[in-house]
Parts: structure tokens; C-alpha cells; sequence
């Protein structure tokens, strides 16, 4: 992971900033100023904003470890930070007594959702992290064992905006479990769906996987990374899609560009893929209950999933734009169960606001 710091002119935001000032911040840029704040070079506070004293901290880091000066966050940067610089969000399941770069985001997250005060993101998930986290899961009505899985990081939404680059991997026909594997990393990771690998190995449950156990990957797994569109070629897609379904294009073509900015071959931390980033589990339920045929894995078909499923929220919402993106975002019934998030208000507000640029 490569990421660049860019000075912002935004506000400094205080110790007890209220969620919505948190929203548009980084979560992993909260992760560097953790890192950066235990090594000395990081005194302001912990908003995820990569401002002027982020930068000056990265730069005056990477002078001291003798690393290019850069101010770009590399893996070896993160490295040379140490425990606090990794592992990235999502690459494990975090429960008390954690401690790392990816608990530091976790901390954050829940900051910004209003459930954890900022001067407790340090990266040490002790006490009041579980308790935090415990709070957010019985919000958003999720199982509440005060353990970070995939399910709780996809409800923060973390990584859906975030896409990192995805890497051609070797095919591969089978997969062994590890700890703190679930079937839903297990399909996100080798590009299939929890329904597919559940077939596959004729698994009774999807809620229940084996440590060590081997499993059959669906039509012997990922060969590499569908090919690369040009953003002039996404543009065209996503307009024909758009027109076939009578989605407005504007609408369209903002809510791809503030998934993945055009872009086909991006897999987020939370395994969402394509133009759209669209998770396994929803790529499944639009081939089989909105489609009722397959799609495939390339750059038009991700463009062609995420219309469908769009058409199909805007008609449950009867045409409502608002309500169909943050259900979009957070999902159908939780939008009409619990209202918007917080997250969910940024997340539609910037998707409107490029429905009025050109794009």
C-alpha cells in the first residue's frame, strides 16, 4: 500500500469533536498518527487528517530511519514504524489485548461514531475499546461479543472508499482455514461468493468454518485480476448501464466516482470489487434474485451489477435518490430500521454533490 499525504487547510478537530467533524477523516491516517505520536514526531491530535504536522511527522520519521524522504506511506515505512505500524484493517479479527496499527482504525471508527473519546486511540485494544465496541455493535444491531470481525468492519463502512489495488494472485484449487478466518473473508479474498464456496464444500453452515480445515475454492479460484478499463471506457459503461435502467447518469456516474473513482481493477479492505465496489454476498444477490443469470468478474460486469442493484434500491424507495443511496451504503433495512448513520449522511451527501460536476 502506497498512500500519499496531502496538506488540507482543514480545521484541527478537538479531543471530544463531535462524529460528524470525524467523517470525511482516515482512518488509517489515525493509524499513522498513532505510530507517528509513540516514536515523538506527532503532537496534535488524532483526527485522520493528513495535515501539515502528519506530513512533517512522516517526512522527519523517514529522515531519521535513513528511508527515502518521500511523504508517501509505503510498506516499508510502516515496517520501520514497528508494532504500531502494522497490520492494515481488515487483515485480521481484533478482540481485547490487540495491539497495532489496524486497532488504532478500529479506535478511530469508533471514535467518529460517537462511541469512544479521541484520547483513547492509542492502538492498545484494552477495556474501554471492548466496551466502545460493544456500544456501536448493540447499535447497529449486530452480535455483540465485543470482537472486530468482518461484520463489524463492513457496518463502520471502513474501506468501501478506500480502494487498494489489486495484485494478480497464482490460481489456486483449495484453501486452508486459518484463525479468525470466516467464509466471507475466505470468498472476498479469492473472488467468489459465500454461496459459492458453501456449495462447493457442502457446508451445512455458513456461520461455521473449521480451523484447518481445506476447502475447495469454486472453478479453481483467481488466476489474476480482470483486466484494466480506462476511466474514458468506465465512463461509457456506466452510461449505457445507467440509460438501460433509467438511472439518471449523473446520479450514476457520481456514486462510481465516489466508490472508485473510475477505476476496475480496486478491491477494498472489506473485499468490495469493481468500478461500483460491490461485495461477494451482494454480487450474489444480484445474479440470482435481481438477474437471475451470472455476470462476470470484469470491469463492464461490476459496472452492471452495481446498476442493477442501484435500479433496485431506487424502486424500493420509490424513486428516491437520498434513501436509495443510504441504503446503498449501509444497507435496505437498516435505512429503514435505525435512519441514516453518520457515516451514511457524509457518504450521500458527496455522492450528490458530484451529481453537479462533470465527471
Amino acid at each position: 500500500m502506497r498512500l500519499r499525504l496531502l496538506v488540507t487547510a482543514a480545521a484541527a478537530v478537538g479531543l471530544l469533536a463531535a462524529p460528524a467533524a470525524l467523517a470525511s477523516a482516515d482512518p488509517e491516517i489515525a493509524g499513522l498518527q498513532v505510530a507517528l505520536r509513540s516514536k515523538g514526531l506527532y503532537f496534535g491530535t488524532i483526527d485522520g487528517v493528513a495535515g501539515p504536522m502528519t506530513a512533517k511527522g512522516l517526512r522527519t520519521f523517514q529522515r531519521l530511519t535513513r528511508l527515502p524522504v518521500t511523504g508517501t506511506l509505503s510498506a516499508r515505512t510502516r515496517a520501520e514504524l514497528g508494532a504500531l505500524g502494522r497490520p492494515l484493517v481488515a487483515r485480521r479479527v481484533l478482540s481485547q489485548g490487540a495491539y497495532g496499527w489496524d486497532v488504532s482504525s478500529l479506535q478511530f471508527l469508533l471514535a467518529r461514531a460517537g462511541h469512544l473519546r479521541l484520547i483513547d486511540v492509542d492502538g492498545h485494544f484494552g477495556a474501554s475499546t471492548k466496551a466502545a465496541l460493544v456500544r456501536f455493535q448493540r447499535s447497529r444491531g449486530l452480535t455483540v461479543d465485543g470482537v472486530a470481525g468482518s461484520a463489524t468492519l463492513t457496518a463502520f463502512g471502513h474501506g468501501r472508499r478506500t480502494p487498494v489495488l489489486t495484485r494478480a494472485t497464482a490460481a489456486r484449487v483449495s484453501y486452508v482455514v486459518r484463525p479468525g478466518d470466516t467464509l466471507t473473508a475466505i470468498a472476498a479474498k479469492h473472488r467468489t461468493t459465500v454461496r459459492a464456496l458453501a456449495s462447493t464444500n457442502k457446508l451445512k453452515s455458513v456461520n461455521l468454518v473449521v480451523e484447518g480445515a481445506t476447502l475447495r475454492l469454486p472453478g479453481g479460484g483467481v488466476s489474476g485480476p480482470a483486466a484494466e478499463l480506462g476511466r474514458s471506457t468506465v465512463r461509457a459503461h456506466i452510461d449505457r448501464w445507467a440509460a438501460h435502467y433509467g438511472i439518471p447518469v449523473s446520479l450514476a456516474r457520481a456514486l462510481a466516482w465516489q466508490e472508485s473513482g473510475f477505476q476496475t481493477n480496486v478491491t477494498s479492505s472489506v473485499g468490495a470489487w469493481g468500478p461500483m465496489q460491490v461485495i461477494p454476498d451482494t454480487w450474489a444477490f444480484v445474479e440470482t434474485v435481481l438477474l437471475g443469470r451470472s455476470v462476470p468478474r470484469t470491469g463492464e460486469g461490476g459496472v452492471e451489477v452495481g446498476m442493477a442493484l442501484l435500479n433496485h434500491l431506487l424502486k424500493r424507495f420509490n424513486g428516491d435518490q437520498r434513501l436509495a443511496l443510504a441504503a446503498w451504503y449501509q444497507g435496505e433495512k437498516a435505512v429503514r430500521e435505525r435512519g441514516f448513520y453518520d457515516e451514511t449522511k457524509v457518504f450521500v451527501a458527496n455522492v450528490l454533490a458530484l451529481t453537479n460536476r462533470p465527471l
